[in-house]
């Protein structure tokens, strides 16, 4: 038995899903920052007191939630106990020992198809916070050959080959995402970004406005029409964008990079 939503909420706390970053006129657009995008949830299995236990200690103490593993670990917990464990490491701030740990629960085949797969892809959000997108193209690869219609692990991978600058090979997997589901804003958001980065800022453009009709404070897309309206010379559009950012997600990875945008537009081109 697994963890189920605990998991996609606690790596959604951790890190911003945000693999957008303002390039510095006049060369070209620098690589992407590396991201974690909250991963799928695992097929959700019958809740036990002990499940309900462990998820709430991940959200308000996660050494509390590792020692409640570990205990829970040692009278028989089996799988649900190790990922219990694994996250709370994740929590704590070693993301390296938490994807490893996440890894070897799947590779041992706990569980059915779908929910391996869930594992192999928590595990490579904790890749990528842990800075190895290499490690997190292949755990979401493996993830994908278990589930390979999975729309959440194609956006994952895509999000790991952008980090790593493999812009081309993102494309083909937000294309066949939005070739099955056209109005998934993130993976429109993300396909500008793609887009960008391989110097189509029309066809980015076109993506960034089908993302904001349908989510107007996708705060990811704000941050690249930003981007994009700075590189074509609109600076006061792209402040607006950015302040938006800034003010509807306070404290997140996208409002970070926001405020290090404003900041780099007001001391003007001779400091960016």
């Amino acid at each position: 038995m697994l963890l189920g939503g605990a998991a996609a909420v606690l790596i959604g706390a951790v890190a911003g899903a945000v693999w957008l970053r303002s390039p510095s006129p006049p060369g070209p657009p620098p690589e992407a920052a590396a991201s974690a995008a909250a991963p799928p949830e695992p097929a959700a299995p019958a809740a036990t007191s002990e499940s309900e236990r462990c998820n709430a200690l991940l959200r308000s103490d996660p050494d509390a939630a590792r020692g409640f593993a570990a205990q829970w670990r040692s009278a028989q917990g089996g799988s649900a106990a190790e990922q219990c464990e694994a996250l709370a490491i994740l929590a704590l701030g070693d993301p390296a020992q938490a994807a490893t740990r996440l890894e070897a629960i799947a590779a041992r085949g706990a569980g059915d198809r779908p929910t391996k797969a869930a594992l192999f892809a928590q595990a490579a959000q904790a890749w990528l916070l842990a800075g190895d997108a290499n490690r997190a193209y292949g755990a979401t690869t493996l993830a994908l050959t278990l589930t390979p219609e999975d729309l959440e692990l194609l956006v994952d991978r895509a999000v790991a080959l952008g980090t790593l600058g493999r812009y081309r090979e993102a494309l083909e997997d937000l294309d066949r995402v939005l070739s099955l589901d056209p109005d998934r804003a993130e993976a429109l958001v993300f396909r500008a970004a793609a887009l960008r980065q391989l110097d189509r800022p029309d066809m980015a453009r076109r993506d960034l406005d089908r993302a904001l009709a349908i989510e107007p404070d996708h705060v990811e897309g704000l941050l690249e029409r930003g981007i994009l309206r700075q590189l074509a010379g609109d600076e006061e559009g792209a402040r607006r964008d950015w302040e938006r950012v800034v003010a509807i997600a306070p404290g997140s990875a996208a409002a970070d990079l926001a405020a290090q945008n404003l900041a780099l537009s007001e001391a003007g081109p001779a400091r960016r």
